[in-house]
Order: structure tokens, then sequence, then C-alpha cells
């Protein structure tokens, strides 16, 4: 059975992250999705709460883990005992970036290949930050977001705000 790895920071996690795991699903045995610590990024909920919301919000793909980690993504790979790590690509200006990662990966890491995928058409402008900035201006995210997450962005808004 091959495991792939889906990293990232998932703050919070969105219908196109979705989308991604349902297609990668379908062509790996097991999915393994590392929500990363990330505290340089200064992400709004904590690694506790993004592992619980993706929980939630991924309980209907029965090959699915989801697991967090803060160290160097290559070894957490080798600790899931994966063959690849899956990035997702939403646009042309994403590419330079995850191409360097890849080879700086590779350089780490030989046996462990990178895998890219698109978003469907319909998912291909949503972004964690774009759907924290709107949530924050109290504005509509549930066409973006699953129920679990517009509600815990609603009530971690309203708690940062009082």
């Amino acid at each position: 059975m091959k495991t792939i790895v889906y990293p990232g920071t998932f703050d919070p996690i969105t219908n196109g992250h979705i989308d991604l795991v349902e297609r990668c699903a379908k062509l790996f045995g097991k999915v393994v999705i590392g929500i990363a610590a990330s505290q340089r990024k200064g992400p709004l909920f904590t690694v506790e709460e993004r592992i619980e919301l993706a929980s939630e919000a991924l309980q209907h793909i029965p090959n699915v883990e989801i697991r967090g980690f803060d160290y160097l993504l290559v070894n957490f790979v080798k600790d899931c005992e994966a063959d690849a790590v899956m990035r997702g690509l939403r646009a042309v200006s994403d590419f330079e970036y995850e191409f360097q990662l890849a080879n700086m990966n590779r350089a780490l890491a030989p046996d462990i290949e990178s895998i890219f995928l698109t978003p469907a058409e319909r998912f291909s402008y949503i972004s964690s930050s774009l759907v924290r900035e709107i949530s924050s201006l109290d504005g509509d995210v549930s066409k973006f977001v699953p129920v679990n997450v517009a509600n815990a962005l609603m009530a971690k808004h309203k708690s940062l705000k009082s």
C-alpha cells in the first residue's frame, strides 16, 4: 500500500484542501495529512484545533490519517513510512516556490517523491489566509470551508474581539 503525505499549515482547512485530499485518497492507499505547527506564521488556530477541524472535515474519507508535526518535513515523511509528498498548485506563482521545495526535499531525501495536484477550478482561488481575512471582517466564508470550520472561525474571531 502506497502512502502519501499532504503537509501544510491548514489554518484553517478549506474546501480546496478537501478536494485535493479526496482525489489523493483515490490514488494512494493511505493519505497522511501533516499539520505543521508553523509558529513563525503565527497561526490563528493551535495545532490541536487544526487537527480537530481537519478530522471532522475529512471523516468521510476512510484512508486518511491526520497528524501534527513540528520538525523537518522529510523526517516526518519517513516517520509516516510514506513514499511521496503531495502539494497543491493553485497558480503559476505557487510553482516556483513548490519547485524549489521539491528539489530541496529531493536533496535531503532522494527516495521521497514530490507529486503536485491542481485544485478543481471552482477552488483555485481559495486560500486559508484569504478565508481568515474575510472571516476576521465578519464576512461569510461558508462557500469556502466546511460548516465546522466556518463556525470555529466565527467563534475564534468573536473571542479575539472580546
